[in-house]
């Protein structure tokens, strides 16, 4: 059964650990994840982008796989299906397909007109007990055409739009999108201590996970930080077996080419993936305490 995220957010915060979302792209990256979050008892967070959703073949699909897995796969760890970076239009399409959380980014809006949208759909989700995931100061990197250079909240605008009642808040702390640039100048940790104080208990989530060093994770998770979205390395891990099983010619062997076999590589590397941030981020072995 899909669950808000709500609850695990909560004890991750009051327990300084984090909990990954790990965006999916197909079945294949589904499976994996799922696997690896039961095989670890960690809660786990599946995102899903507006781009993937159309990739997907829609909403409704996703969710009839994501549920279709969950019992198949006797998946007993709380998971929450996640709408990432959604448009007020996506954020209310999930809500109707069965999404159980959903994250509004109003971030690009002037923040009246984010505060206005975000607190429409505050209303729909607490009377649908889903939770709600918004956005001040845009995350820079590229995400769906929506792009941002790593630019830092203004705390009081968080803690503005978290005192409209969200569920977990989504700040730019200089986190970006995609692969880092050798000059990137590191998270500002100024500017996280400083939302923190402002909004409290509520989970803060960092965007952009692939290629921050181990030391900054654990730092942000001590400020506050209970969520945590990782989508480029799974996909630099799925592309760099993928292309290793071709360049070695396995395609070419037997029935190399079987679309199952062609992919396995790159499912037991997201799950190696997985796996590796499940441990940094400190949430194995959460799942049912």
């Amino acid at each position: 059964m899909l669950v808000s995220a709500k609850e695990m957010l909560t004890k991750a915060k009051a327990g300084h650990y984090a909990v990954g979302q790990f965006n999916i792209n197909n079945l294949e990256w589904t499976k994996s994840i799922l696997q690896t979050a039961q095989e670890l008892e960690s809660p786990v967070i599946l995102g899903v982008s507006e781009g993937a959703g159309k990739y997907m073949c829609g909403y409704k699909t996703i969710v009839g796989m994501v549920k279709g897995m969950l019992e198949e796969l006797n998946i007993t760890v709380p998971v929450a299906l996640h709408l990432d970076h959604g448009s007020f239009e996506g954020a209310k399409a999930c809500i109707n397909a069965g999404f159980s959380s959903i994250m509004f980014d109003g971030s690009s809006l002037p923040i009246d007109e984010n505060v206005q949208k975000t607190t429409e759909l505050v209303n729909a989700c607490n009377i649908l007990g889903l939770s709600l995931e918004a956005e001040v100061g845009s995350i820079g990197g590229e995400e769906d055409g929506v792009i941002g250079a790593g630019e830092c909240a203004d705390p009081e605008e968080c803690k503005k739009v978290a005192d409209l009642g969200v569920t977990m808040l989504a700040a730019g702390i200089g986190n970006i999108h995609g692969k880092y640039p050798e000059n990137w100048a590191g998270l500002s940790f100024e500017t996280l201590d400083a939302i923190q104080a402002k909004t409290g208990d509520m989970p803060l989530v960092l965007h952009g996970g692939t290629g921050i060093p181990a030391d900054m994770i654990k730092k942000a998770i001590s400020l506050g930080v209970a969520k945590i979205n990782v989508n480029t390395e799974c996909q630099l891990a799925f592309q760099e077996a993928t292309r290793k099983y071709i360049e070695e010619g396995k395609d070419l062997e037997g029935k190399g080419f079987d679309p199952r076999k062609l992919l396995a590589p790159g499912a037991e590397a997201i799950k190696a993936t997985v796996k590796e941030k499940m441990e940094l981020f400190g949430s194995v072995g959460k799942a049912f305490n």
